[in-house]
């Protein structure tokens, strides 16, 4: 994890890329009990946000070694997803992202709050069970979920998954 939290502050330093904030199963092993993943997913900020616009960071990382694996780039032992805020949500999530530590280095990574609500948005069986380790290790609360899923619109799926998986009757 290390040589990939050098490489994304190269890419910052370099203004390959705006800002970044760990997300998906990654962010959530920070929460949550370590959880199987065979990828690492990094929410980015970029200029343009079309799918060109990805074209320099492959471009700096290749010219660093790191090359493309289908969808990913290989970074050490981490194939690695450069994502795109894709909407509000996503884009705030990374505006608001907590500073963690990961091997001795600072490390931008998606607070709980927002990780719970964007598994709720997506809505897999993966993501449910994401959002029900976050509650359940505490990671964070039924209030802090309603609250930012009534902010982006998702108040009735947030309803529909606490009736289907939060009533204890």
């Amino acid at each position: 994890m290390k040589e990939l939290i050098q490489l994304i502050d190269a890419m910052v330093d370099a203004h390959v890329i705006r800002n970044y904030a760990v997300f998906g199963a990654v962010a959530q092993m920070r929460y949550t009990e370590a959880v199987v993943t065979l990828d690492a997913d990094i929410l980015i900020a970029i200029e343009n946000e079309s799918i060109a616009a990805l074209s320099p960071i492959y471009r700096f990382c290749e010219e660093r070694g790191y090359y493309p694996e289908g969808e990913a780039i290989r970074i050490g032992a981490w194939p690695v997803q450069f994502i795109p805020a894709f909407d509000t949500l996503s884009a705030d999530a990374l505006e608001h992202a907590a500073i963690a530590d990961m091997d001795g280095l600072n490390v931008r990574v998606v607070r709980a709050d927002y990780l719970a609500v964007m598994a709720l948005s997506v809505g897999r069986a993966k993501d449910r069970m994401r959002v029900l380790a976050l509650l359940e290790a505490g990671a964070v609360t039924e209030e802090d979920v309603d609250v930012l899923a009534s902010k982006y619109g998702l108040k009735e799926k947030w309803r529909t998954f606490k009736e289907r998986f939060l009533n204890e009757e």
